[in-house]
């Protein structure tokens, strides 16, 4: 029992030794809050739109119709992370965050500050019928962030974890445990939408890009 004890002990001591030994790098501290951001914006931007959609002091849209306009949201992932598969090997992952994090912030901007132009947009109808949908123009562009978030998760690692050596492993553990940002960030943004309305929530979001457009620029260099 006391070998156990001790052996248990040591186990523990060395685990510490490696979680304080990946925190040593101060690019992966910054990645792991990049990816704690990122899940946060991947949930909130349809999460968001699905109760502007459907709320009567929103746009008052019917659920299913509502929900096929959000699924195209999770439809631009898709196909975003196909066409990542393509061109991973030839584009480096910060050319990746970059570019996605600066589009997105481009689309979330113009999304909240655009007058409410209205555009048709393609659903399907509780009846299971498709229809073109009159939507303002601001809820299309969060809609279209669907491909910028497809590729953040493995781009944001790939950087996060870089030169980590024997570190790598216990990192990537820590790594997973900043999924919670999924639960956080939707938290904070849904309590902006109830005091300032749902549109102008979205300015959350936009700060959480800039970050990561920051780390992918500059943070994620390693030294």
């Amino acid at each position: 029992l006391e070998a156990a004890a001790a052996a248990k002990g040591e186990k523990k001591e060395g685990t510490l030794a490696s979680i304080k030994g990946a925190l040593s790098y101060k690019h992966f501290v910054f990645g792991a809050i990049a990816i704690f951001l990122y899940v946060g914006i991947e949930v909130g931007i349809p999460n968001i739109v699905n109760l502007y959609l459907t709320d009567v002091n929103g746009l008052n849209i019917a659920t299913g119709v509502a929900g096929s306009i959000v699924g195209a949201y999770w439809f631009l992932m898709l196909c975003g992370r196909l066409v990542a598969g393509v061109i991973g090997g030839k584009v480096s992952s910060r050319a990746m965050v970059a570019t996605v994090s600066a589009l997105a912030l481009v689309f979330l901007s113009l999304g909240i500050l655009l007058p409410e132009k209205i555009v048709s947009f393609p659903s399907v109808t509780s009846e299971l019928s498709f229809a073109m949908t009159q939507l303002p123009l601001g809820v299309v562009l969060f809609v279209l962030c669907g491909l910028c978030t497809s590729v953040m998760w493995g781009a944001i690692f790939n950087l996060a974890v870089e030169g980590l050596g024997k570190y790598t492993s216990i990192a990537s553990g820590l790594f997973m445990v900043m999924v919670c940002g999924g639960g956080i960030l939707p938290l904070l943004q849904g309590a902006v939408a109830d005091a300032a309305g749902y549109v102008q929530s979205y300015w959350v979001l936009v700060a959480a890009l800039a970050y990561t457009l920051w780390f992918a620029l500059a943070g994620s260099k390693t030294k």
